[in-house]
C-alpha cells in the first residue's frame, strides 16, 4: 500500500509551484506556436481563395466571349 505522505516528498505548495511552471514554460509558448500558425494558414487560406475567384471570373469572361 503507498503511504499517504511521504517524508521528504513536495507538499501542495510545492506541486502548485510546478505545474504553475509548467504552465508557464510549456503552455505559454505553445499557445503563441499555435496562434502564429492559425494567423499564417489564414493568410494563405485567402490567397487561394483570391486565386480560385481569379480564375473564376476568368473562366466567366471565356464563357461571355
Amino acid at each position: 500500500m503507498i503511504p499517504f505522505f511521504v517524508p521528504g516528498g513536495m507538499g501542495p505548495p510545492e506541486l502548485l509551484i510546478l505545474l504553475f511552471m509548467a504552465v508557464f514554460y510549456v503552455g505559454i509558448p505553445l499557445l503563441g506556436i499555435v496562434a502564429v500558425f492559425y494567423y499564417l494558414d489564414g493568410k494563405r487560406g485567402y490567397d487561394e481563395r483570391i486565386s480560385t475567384l481569379e480564375r473564376r471570373v476568368e473562366e466567366l469572361e471565356d464563357e461571355r466571349s
